[in-house]
Formats: structure tokens, C-alpha cells, sequence
């Protein structure tokens, strides 16, 4: 009998559903980190080119209640994403003696950290376009806040870094002690990304690093070139389709 005709060990297929849920985790992780960060970025541009305190107030609001949905969406979509990456690697080991899993973690958190880095310095500037629009003290109010949570950010962050080097350590042991993975040739879905999935977060990775180089003052584009490069961030985001 064929390797193909042969029945599914048990919990092969309950793998592939596991390994399946965890890259829908990581696609809704990944697509509010992308929105987040292009619409943040888009409102300031704006916000920057607009005329009169009229102008500017539009911008500075929408500025603020991104920031204040961005951040519980990306903490509960990463939240969830982290939940059922460790069901699956608790469930290869289970089955397996061996986890395949979580190889790209160490790399795949600092960009997420690196991703959080760049909400909280966007969402930190809110309160200067308040300022220009006039609303001084709800500008101040924010201010404050925004101290406080860089302090909360700092201690964060550092946590994060002793977190991280612990996952590097802990990687780089288990690939030097390894002797290879036992294989799982009844999993449907592993190993077979579609290249699509792989251009397209590439544009939605281009795309937000234009915004945020336009954010930066490093480059000038025009504002239709700006809201073009948002609506690729987030069709690139959206559609994208592992």
C-alpha cells in the first residue's frame, strides 16, 4: 500500500486543524498590526498638511481613537495567535516527541515588538495635533498619559528583551542537541504556503514603510499617493490569503 493510501495516524488531522487556526491567528495578528500602523500613520500625514486648526482637529480625533482601538486589538489578536501557537506546539510534542513549530519565533516576536515600537511612538505624538487644533488642555490631558504609558512601555520592553533572549537560547540549544524532525507526511497543509500569500504581505509591508518613511519627513509624496499607498497596506493585509 501506498504511503498515500495508508489512514491518517491518530491526531494527524486534529494537527492540521490546529496548525491551521494558528496561522489564522497569526494572519488577524498580523493585518491589525498593518492597519494600525498605515492608519496612525495616514491621519498624521494629513493632519501635517492641513491649513487651519479646523483642518487639523478632523485628523487629531481620528488619530486618537485608531490608537485607542489599536492597542486592545493588537494585544487580544496576539493574545489569541500566542494561544494557539502553543496548543500547537504542545500537541506536536504530544504526538511526536518533537516540535516543528516555533522555529521562527525569536524573529517573528521582535518584529511583532518591533511593530508594537512603532504604534506607541505614532499614538505618543497624538497630543501635538490637539495642540494645533487648539484643544490645549485635553492636549495636556493626553500629555500626561502618554508619560504614564511610556513608563509602562519601558518596563515592557525590557521584560520583552529578557523574554526574548531566553526563547534565543532556548532555540539555539534545542537546534544543536536535535536530531531531526520524525516527519509528518499526513499533514495536508505543511510546507505548502501559496506564493501569493507571500507577495502580497510583501506589499503590505512596502506599503507601510512608505507611509511611515512619509511619516518621518524622509520622503514628500503627494496626499493621493498617500492614500493609495494606505488602501495597498490594508487590501494587501486583508486579502492576503495563506
Amino acid at each position: 500500500m501506498l504511503l498515500t493510501e495508508m489512514a491518517s495516524p491518530p491526531g494527524a488531522k486534529e494537527m492540521a486543524r490546529l496548525r491551521e487556526r494558528a496561522r489564522a491567528g497569526r494572519r488577524g495578528a498580523f493585518v491589525a498590526l498593518v492597519a494600525s500602523i498605515s492608519l496612525l500613520a495616514t491621519a498624521q500625514l494629513i493632519a501635517d498638511r492641513a491649513a487651519t486648526r479646523e483642518q487639523v482637529l478632523p485628523q487629531a480625533l481620528l488619530s486618537l481613537g485608531v490608537f485607542a482601538v489599536a492597542v486592545p486589538a493588537l494585544a487580544l489578536t496576539q493574545v489569541v495567535w500566542g494561544v494557539r501557537a502553543r496548543m500547537v506546539r504542545r500537541r506536536e510534542h504530544e504526538l511526536y516527541a518533537f516540535v516543528r513549530s516555533g522555529r521562527a519565533r525569536p524573529l517573528t516576536r521582535l518584529a511583532v515588538a518591533a511593530g508594537w515600537t512603532v504604534t506607541l511612538l505614532l499614538g505618543w505624538t497624538v497630543p501635538r495635533f490637539f495642540r494645533e487644533a487648539a484643544w490645549y488642555t485635553f492636549a495636556d490631558v493626553l500629555a500626561w498619559t502618554v508619560e504614564v504609558l511610556s513608563v509602562v512601555s519601558v518596563a515592557a520592553g525590557v521584560l520583552f528583551l529578557l523574554l526574548w533572549a531566553r526563547d534565543v537560547a532556548g532555540a539555539v540549544t534545542r537546534a544543536l542537541r536535535s536530531g531531526g524532525s520524525p516527519g509528518d507526511p499526513w499533514d495536508p497543509g505543511l510546507g505548502t504556503r501559496p506564493r501569493k500569500g507571500a507577495v502580497l504581505w510583501t506589499g503590505a509591508v512596502v506599503a507601510v514603510v512608505a507611509l511611515l518613511g512619509a511619516r518621518a519627513h524622509l520622503w514628500e509624496p503627494a496626499t493621493g499617493t498617500v492614500y493609495v499607498l494606505l488602501a495597498a497596506a490594508l487590501v494587501c493585509g486583508v486579502v492576503t490569503d495563506e
